[in-house]
C-alpha cells in the first residue's frame, strides 16, 4: 500500500539540472542521475488515487502509482518490468515527452504540485541498464509471416519490436544513414545522448529485426517491389513538412532557414565528433547552418525552437532572440479554459532558456531585411494580436510598433504541415488527407490493404509518447491481420485524442 501521506511530507523536487557554463561547453545532456534518495521520496509522493487520471493523460497506459510504489519500496527490478510493460522505450520518453500524466495528477487539482512522473520513470529506465534488464526476448518459433516498416522513428520501431516479439520476421527501412528517425538527427544530444538508441537498437537486433539504412523506399526500393516481398507493410515516416512562411518579404535570402535543416546539421557534426571538437554545422551542399558568432532570430515558440535555442548555445551564438507570436503564456493553469486533467496552456521555460537569450511575444516577422548581398542582416517585427474567426486564424500588427532585429541565421521553427509528399506514397496510391497526414482505418490500414500507418504519419507532429502508443496499436493489428496467435496491446485506436474538456 502506497504512503498515504507522502504528498504531505515531501515537497516536489528535481534533481538539479548541470550549471550552464559547464553544460553550454559541451553536448552531453543537462541533467546529471538523481540519487536513490531523491527518487524515492519523489516516488512516495504518489497517492494511488482511486481513479488514477494519470492514465489518462498517457496515452501509453503506464502504470504510473504501481511503478512509483515499487520504486519506493526500492523493488527496482519489478518496478523495471511494471514500466516495460506499456512501453517499449522509456528512457526515451522519460527524456522527452512533456509530461501529460503530470498535467493529469491528482497532486495538480487547485495549483497543486503533480508527482515528478517523467523523472521517476527516466530513473526506471536507466536502472534497467544498470541492473542488466535488458536483455533481448528472441520468440524461439517464428511465424513464417514477413512485415516492413518504413520509417525508424520511435512508432516504426516500437512496432517492429512488438511484431518481432510475437514471432513475425521485421525489416526496418530507413533514408538515413543511421537508425533513429527524428531521434537520431533531430533531437539534441543535450536531451537524448544517441548510446540510449543504440542500445535499443542491438536489443531489436538481437530480437530478429533487420535494418536497412540509406534506402528510400519508393526510390531505392519501389512500392511494388516491397508488396511483393513482405506480408504486410507499415508506414511509420513521421511529419517532416515543415510549415514555411514563403510570403513574407526576403524569405529567399540566404541565412533563413527550417529549424529542422539546422538541427540535422548540428546532430551530423556531434555524431562526426565522437570525443574529439565539434565542426561546424553545414547542410549537405555545404551551406554554414552554424550559430558561432552569429545573431540568431528563432521564430517560433515551442519545442523545437527550444531546441534550436540550446543549439546555438553550443555553438557559440553571439545572441539570440526567440520570437513567439501568442502573447506570454500564464504561469499557471487557467482553470476557466484548460481545467483539470486537461493539457494546460501555461509558460513553459526549457533548460535552453535559462541558458541565455531573450524571448519576445506577441510579435511577428514583417519582412526578412536585406544587407544588399542576398544575405539577411535584421528581421523586421511587429507586435501583433491573434485571434480566431470562422476557424481562421487572424494576425494583424500594431500600428507604430515596428523594429528590427540583428539577425545573421534565422530558423523557422513554426510546427509541422504533416508527412512529406513522396514517391512511395504515389505509387501505394495512398493520399495525404487535408491536415498532410495519412488517414487509417480502425483497424490502422490506410485505403490500400495491407498497408498501415502510425505516429506522426498519421496523427501529425505529435509527441514521442504518443507515437510509441500508435506503434504499439498498429503492431497489435498488423498481428492479427497476420492471423498470429493471441492478442498484442493496443493502448490507442486511430480515433484517440488527448485529454479535452467538451
Amino acid at each position: 500500500m502506497p504512503d498515504p501521506n507522502g504528498f504531505l511530507r515531501y515537497d516536489r523536487r528535481l534533481p538539479a539540472r548541470r550549471p550552464v557554463p559547464v553544460r553550454i561547453s559541451d553536448w552531453r545532456e543537462v541533467y546529471p542521475p538523481a540519487g536513490e534518495e531523491l527518487i524515492r521520496e519523489q516516488a512516495t509522493r504518489c497517492m494511488d488515487c482511486g481513479i488514477p487520471f494519470c492514465h489518462d493523460g498517457c496515452p501509453l497506459g503506464n502504470r504510473i502509482p504501481d511503478w512509483n510504489d515499487l520504486v519506493r519500496t526500492g523493488s527496482w527490478d519489478s518496478a523495471v518490468d511494471t514500466l516495460h510493460a506499456t512501453n517499449n522505450f522509456p528512457e526515451f520518453t522519460g527524456r522527452l515527452c512533456p509530461a501529460p500524466c503530470e498535467a493529469a495528477c491528482v497532486l495538480g487539482i487547485g495549483g497543486g504540485d503533480a508527482v515528478t512522473i517523467k523523472q521517476v520513470e527516466v530513473e526506471i529506465a536507466d536502472a534497467a541498464v544498470a541492473r542488466g534488464r535488458l536483455a533481448p526476448q528472441p520468440v524461439p518459433t517464428p511465424t513464417g509471416r514477413t512485415v516492413a516498416v518504413v520509417g525508424s522513428g520511435p512508432a516504426g520501431l516500437a512496432a517492429a519490436q512488438q511484431l518481432a516479439r510475437a514471432g513475425h520476421a521485421v525489416t526496418v527501412y530507413e533514408r538515413d544513414d543511421a537508425i533513429g528517425g527524428l531521434l537520431r538527427y533531430g533531437i539534441p544530444d543535450f536531451k537524448l545522448e544517441k548510446e540510449h538508441i543504440d542500445r535499443r537498437l542491438a536489443q531489436l537486433a538481437a530480437e530478429g529485426v533487420r535494418f536497412r539504412t540509406g534506402v528510400e523506399v519508393g526510390v531505392d526500393v519501389t512500392a511494388r517491389q516491397l508488396r511483393a516481398e513482405y506480408d504486410a507493410v507499415l508506414l511509420a515516416c513521421g511529419a517532416l513538412a515543415g510549415r514555411d512562411t514563403p510570403a513574407t518579404p526576403g524569405r529567399a535570402l540566404r541565412g533563413v532557414h527550417q529549424a529542422m535543416s539546422h538541427l540535422v546539421a548540428a546532430n551530423r557534426a556531434v555524431a562526426a565528433a565522437g570525443d574529439g571538437p565539434v565542426a561546424s554545422a553545414v547542410l549537405p551542399d555545404g551551406t554554414p547552418v552554424d550559430a558561432a558568432g552569429k545573431h540568431v532570430v528563432i521564430i517560433g515558440g515551442g519545442d523545437t525552437a527550444a531546441d534550436c535555442l540550446g543549439v546555438a548555445h553550443r555553438q557559440g551564438a553571439a545572441g539570440v532572440y526567440q520570437l513567439d507570436m501568442y502573447p506570454e503564456p500564464p504561469h499557471a493553469r487557467d482553470a476557466a479554459r484548460d481545467p483539470w486533467p486537461t493539457w494546460p496552456w501555461v509558460l513553459r521555460s526549457y533548460a535552453a532558456h535559462e541558458e541565455g537569450g531573450e524571448r519576445v511575444f506577441a510579435a511577428a516577422v514583417q519582412e526578412f531585411v536585406d544587407d544588399g548581398t542576398g544575405q539577411v542582416r535584421a528581421v523586421r517585427i511587429a507586435e501583433v494580436t491573434v485571434e480566431k474567426r470562422d476557424g481562421q486564424r487572424i494576425v494583424t500588427p500594431v500600428p507604430g510598433s515596428e523594429r528590427e532585429l540583428p539577425a545573421d541565421l534565422v530558423l523557422l521553427a513554426i510546427g509541422f504541415e504533416g508527412t512529406e509528399q513522396q514517391p512511395l506514397l504515389e505509387q501505394l496510391g495512398v493520399t495525404r488527407n487535408a491536415r498532410g497526414a495519412v488517414d487509417a482505418r480502425p483497424d490502422w490500414q490506410t485505403s490500400v490493404d495491407g498497408v498501415f500507418v502510425a505516429g506522426d504519419m498519421h496523427r501529425g507532429a505529435s509527441l514521442v509518447v504518443w507515437a510509441i502508443a500508435e506503434g504499439r496499436a498498429a503492431a497489435a493489428a498488423i498481428h492479427a491481420h497476420l492471423g498470429g496467435h493471441g492478442r498484442l496491446p493496443a493502448p490507442v485506436d486511430p480515433a484517440a485524442q488527448p485529454l479535452a474538456a467538451r
